[in-house]
């Protein structure tokens, strides 16, 4: 008769590790077999050739027929794992041949079966276990290799050793000799003669100290131990789920300064020993090769990937910033590890795009690395899920825009911009269906014209949308880079639909309330004009915008409100209406843009120039004279004006006189062409008369700009006319 089992006892079978255990055992035996028979203790017909044994193993063999030994003299009053694999409630009163082949391992309940236990989700049933990464160490005489490679330490990682100098200094003055083999740690969570103490283990489990710490730094920094970093990423998994009820953990962390040491600890030297023993390339263009498909890989993918999900789980939890940078920082530096899990990389992807919409900007910044390694993959469909994810995130992030978030909105739109012009063919799908969607919008809204219909267009998501497009076209599309490139990039057929869909929103409200979102959308526009030097009429929409703030309907009040921020603002506040210090704000950001627009290389560049700004000037003059005969008292307003004027006459009179030489007729378009890329690369904006005049208006906004910014933030300063 078997023994009758306790609580403990039962419990454990009806966890589902006795199985595993079974298996695991079963594993052990065969592999002590194939030792026995390297030995020549059967047959050489019965082996697996004539390979030599590793030390490592014999050692793990003797450990092992070690602890048995001294397992079977002492009696326990609890039941150990063999009285449960012994126990005949379970086997069935086996025979004595199933009895010897159920010997008792201390491995069994091991750190590794509780990792597998709590990541079965990322593991097979069938895998118990990581022990066969210990099969995957280097020989103990490879320690001068390592030493070298740690010399050279500070030329391939110069970040890692400096990180040793300033925290493990000593670690780097180590000796091959005094590394110990820690094959009989500790931490495999067994008591001293080999047995598993059920009660006492769910009660009672190893601390993990500042020691065992810097034994397996030692061995990880001096032979690239893997076995040494098992053991640490099994440690660090307990530290990830520790305050987790229905987590088994190897390892109990008692000490803050442990906690930190060792999360630093693993997420510092793991991508170090991988880079050694599985190396991927960097191509030429920039995306990784993942690492070869050997044995070695495949015996460590599985540890890589709960080791990042453990990553992934324990950045929820941490609340210092710097601690969740460096997280995100070393994590970028295994996704070549871990690209082939499609579940794990989404994973990944959604939470470094949470932190890159919500956190702080050197967090945020993080985050984008680890985004834009994701992108570095070779893989086209992983591409596909980042760009959707990343323009979703942004769209979410931008639906309230004031002078607090834009500065974090802005480096979000310049940072998707980026990743959108990494591959442009396969960036044109999803930049061709958003644009149509805003399309889609832009129609609606015209059809039904209610108040409803107009506000899915006027809202701060379409004008950041509009800006963001134009962002990535500008980008990707730019003169510089598509001569570099040496042919035009996929994405400039774009350029059309975006400018009339942006010109139909403007044009879709046309009254003065809504002209701080019309000016938003100009100056997108504006921005894309310039970078590709395409021609964009934006003087249709700014000259109007003039010639109604010069001639208005009644007189102007004259109010204390503070001027309108028109960065922060797509419709005019009823309390600015018809007031002064409104009017005056919006002849200034008009006449500034419409400076801006002409200076372009796209315009100015032109040998047309002094013909393309007649109809503007004849407007404007004819706005003033209506304005001065009114005597509204719009002084300011036509200072504003006036001075454009000036300026767009000297500069029209600058390219009259450098076209004067010319022996082409306008039908010769080469010649054309020719002479205005000469005249865009004398640097127009600097030389003529409207280029000069925009530099001063641009350091004037900078020096306003700052000054609002610091008494926004409540500094003391005297702001000075």
């Amino acid at each position: 008769m078997g023994k009758k089992g306790n609580k403990a006892t039962k419990k454990f079978i009806a966890s589902g590790q006795l199985k595993k255990t079974i298996q695991a055992r079963h594993k052990h035996q065969q592999k002590k077999k194939q030792i026995e028979r390297r030995k020549g203790k059967r047959k050489p017909g019965h082996g697996g050739g004539g390979n030599e044994v590793e030390e490592e193993d014999e050692d793990e063999v003797e450990d092992v027929q070690e602890r048995n030994a001294s397992s079977s003299l002492k009696k326990k009053k609890k039941m150990t794992v063999d009285d449960i694999l012994n126990a005949d409630f379970m086997l069935g009163g086996g025979s004595d041949d199933e009895d010897d082949n159920l010997q008792t391992e201390d491995e069994g309940l091991s750190d590794d079966d509780a990792l597998s236990d709590g990541d079965e989700e990322a593991f097979d049933d069938d895998n118990a276990s990581f022990a066969s990464v210990d099969d995957l160490d280097d020989d103990d005489d490879e320690g001068g290799q390592h030493l070298a490679e740690l010399a050279q330490l500070a030329e391939k990682d110069p970040e890692f050793y400096k990180f040793l100098q300033e925290n493990d200094k000593e670690l780097l003055n180590f000796k091959p000799d005094e590394l110990v083999d820690d094959d009989g740690d500790e931490d495999d969570g067994l008591d001293k003669d080999g047995d598993v103490d059920m009660e006492e283990d769910e009660e009672k489990m190893p601390v993990l100290t500042k020691e065992i710490l810097q034994k397996w730094q030692k061995a990880l920094l001096g032979q690239r131990s893997l076995r040494a970093l098992r053991k640490l990423l099994v440690a660090f998994r307990s530290a990830a789920h520790m305050n987790e009820e229905d987590q088994v953990l190897a390892w109990s962390i008692n000490s803050s300064s442990v906690y930190n040491k060792l999360i630093v600890t693993s997420l510092k030297y793991t991508p170090v020993v991988l880079e050694h023993h599985i190396p991927y390339k960097t191509q030429a263009n920039g995306k990784f090769k993942p690492p070869t498909q050997n044995a070695k890989f495949k015996a460590l993918q599985k540890l890589i990937l709960s080791f990042f999900s453990n990553i992934i789980h324990i950045m929820s939890q941490l609340t210092d910033e710097e601690m969740l940078r460096l997280a995100l920082t070393e994590s970028a530096k295994l996704v070549p590890y871990i690209i082939s899990s499609r579940r794990t990389v989404k994973q990944y992807l959604k939470k470094c795009l949470e932190f890159w919409s919500s956190g702080s900007d050197s967090v945020r910044i993080s985050a984008f690395v680890s985004v834009r390694k994701l992108a570095s993959s070779p893989d086209e469909s992983v591409m596909d899920t980042i760009l959707k994810s990343t323009y979703l995130s942004l769209i979410r992030s931008s639906k309230s825009t004031s002078a607090h978030t834009l500065p974090s909105i802005n480096l979000m739109k310049n940072s998707a911009s980026e990743v959108f012009c990494i591959n442009h063919a396969v960036s044109y799908q999803h930049a061709f269906g958003y644009i149509r969607q805003l399309a889609i919008h832009l129609r609606n809204s015209m059809k039904i014209k209610t108040k409803e219909a107009y506000k899915q267009v006027y809202n701060w998501q379409f004008a950041h949308c509009v800006d963001f497009w134009c962002m990535v076209l500008a980008r990707a599309c730019d003169v510089k880079a598509e001569a570099e490139a040496g042919k035009p990039s996929e994405l400039r057929p774009l350029i059309y639909p975006l400018v009339q869909v942006s010109l139909g929103s403007v044009k879709l409200v046309p009254n003065g309330r809504s002209y701080p979102f019309h000016l938003q959308i100009l100056r997108s526009l504006l921005h894309l004009s310039r970078h590709t030097e395409t021609y964009i009429p934006l003087s249709t929409c700014l000259v109007p915008i003039l010639s109604s703030s010069l001639t208005p309907n009644g007189k102007l009040k004259s109010s204390t409100l503070k001027a309108l921020d028109f960065e922060t603002s797509i419709r005019v506040p009823q309390q600015y209406v018809k007031t002064r210090v409104y009017s005056e704000g919006l002849v200034e950001e008009t006449c500034f843009l419409l400076a801006e627009w002409l200076a372009s290389p796209g315009v100015h560049g032109s040998i047309g120039f002094p013909e393309v700004v007649v109809p503007i000037t004849v407007l404007l003059r004819k706005s003033l004279k209506a304005s001065s005969s009114s005597k509204l008292g719009l002084v300011k307003e036509q200072g504003f004006v006036k001075t454009l004027l000036e300026r767009v006459d000297d500069s029209a009179k600058w390219v009259e006189q450098r076209r004067k030489n010319v022996n082409f007729a306008p039908g010769m378009l080469n010649e054309v062409a020719k002479w205005e890329a000469e005249m865009r690369g004398k640097a127009v904006e600097e030389e003529s008369p409207l280029g000069k005049y925009l530099k001063v208006l641009r350091k004037a906004r900078e020096k306003k700009r700052k000054l609002l910014e610091k008494a926004r933030k409540g500094e003391d300063e005297i702001l000075e006319d």
